[in-house]
């Protein structure tokens, strides 16, 4: 399938067959084996094969398995397993406590074996790490991304695949950083960064995503990108009731649709009188749509709006999906934007039922309730104003 093969009714039936005899026979597979399988089912769904219930569970039925053999991987195989689970996390694999297990449990004999690891390998790695998002620890992702991303750096010697994974990872670990008011900034990762973007500068991205991820570097370095991505819109109907309560509400607020800001991924609503950017996030934006712990992707793009000079307010549509609690969120919107900006970043919008809505700073983000609304302050101002999903593959 990952080289075109058609899904064809008989392909996705011997699939679903092949997966009740792999959990089946679950407790009999060898680490390899394990990681084999795993990798398969992730790069079925990179490929399209629809994340069916059974393949869920059969994903997560290996998951005990590979944790008790966790000493038994060797670096590829690591490497493979950490790309496939961020790969079916990403498409919608619940997360699960056995899950959270599995992947704390890998990161030690990641580091332990840090320098066995091939270009391809830590491409992988930093590619999956930065696809997690809030799911792995800020500290246990700088540590790790330091410890590595020199060696891609400094091998001249790399495929255009593992530049650009690469370096998409080092934005998201630098775009973490970068949302933590309190977190150490690491000019030496943006340093890497620069390097990796300056080896990109005369090739040919294939894709769009390919695009996204140059135009997004240069915006972060402060170059000149040398492509002009081509986003695909798409407005979601909750966004669209958004936008029309809130215009309802507030009549005389301009209000911009999907709009391309400085080349970057374009935003669901922009309020261009107030410096506002408003983000309504689906279940795609959370690692396993848990509307909680965000993923690389989102992460990236708030910090990059925010660096653009941006507010950001973040709506998880679970909010929208109640009246009275939609009310809430234009209610505060609304004294925000009689409010003008005096810095810009990204404000934390929470309810409580018992409370009177407020609007309050988070410091450092921590895991909330998904009720609430959230994101992250950002301290440092910034003058002015200013997708097909990528297939990533591994070896």
């Amino acid at each position: 399938m990952d080289n075109g093969q058609e899904q064809t009714s008989g392909l996705k039936e011997a699939v679903a067959r092949l997966l009740l005899h792999v959990n089946a026979q679950k407790a009999n597979f060898k680490p390899q084996e394990i990681t084999n399988l795993l990798w398969a089912m992730a790069k079925l769904v990179d490929s399209g094969q629809e994340q069916t219930p059974v393949l869920n569970e059969t994903a997560a039925a290996l998951l005990p398995h590979m944790n008790a053999q966790k000493a038994n991987f060797n670096p590829q195989e690591i490497a493979n397993l950490l790309w496939a689970m961020a790969k079916l996390l990403d498409s919608g694999q619940e997360q699960t406590p056995v899950l959270n297990e599995t992947a704390a449990a890998l990161l030690p004999h990641m580091n332990a074996q840090k320098d066995q690891f091939i270009p391809q390998h830590i491409a992988n790695l930093l590619w999956a790490m930065a696809k997690l998002g809030e799911f792995v620890e800020l500290n246990v992702v700088t540590s790790t991304f330091k410890s590595l991303v020199y060696r891609i750096s400094e091998n001249p010697q790399l495929s255009q695949q593992v530049i650009l994974m690469s370096l998409w990872g080092v934005m998201v670990c630098c775009a973490r950083l970068s949302l933590v008011s309190n977190a150490n900034k690491n000019n030496v990762l943006e340093k890497h960064m620069d390097d990796l973007f300056t080896r990109l500068e005369n090739t040919s991205p294939n894709n769009e995503e390919e695009q996204s991820i140059i135009a997004m570097a240069a915006s972060w370095l402060g170059r000149a990108s040398p492509v002009v991505p081509h986003y695909q819109t798409t407005i979601s109907k909750p966004q669209s009731d958004f936008r029309d309560q809130l215009q309802s509400r507030i009549p005389s607020l301009k209000i911009e649709e999907e709009k391309n800001l400085n080349s970057l991924p374009p935003v669901d609503l922009l309020l261009p009188d107030h410096n506002m950017v408003i983000e309504v996030q689906g279940p795609s934006h959370y690692v396993g749509g848990d509307f909680k712990t965000r993923n690389g992707s989102t992460l990236l793009k708030i910090a990059l709006l925010q660096k653009s000079g941006f507010e950001v307010i973040e709506i998880p549509i679970n909010m929208l999906w109640n009246r009275d609690s939609m009310k809430r969120c234009i209610d505060q919107i609304k004294a925000r934007v009689g409010i003008p900006p005096q810095r810009h970043g990204s404000l934390s919008l929470k309810r409580r039922w018992a409370d009177e809505a407020y609007v309050t700073p988070d410091k450092g983000r921590q895991p909330s309730d998904p009720g609430y609304l959230t994101a992250e302050e950002h301290s440092g101002e910034q003058p002015g104003k200013p997708t097909k999903r990528k297939k990533t593959n591994s070896q």
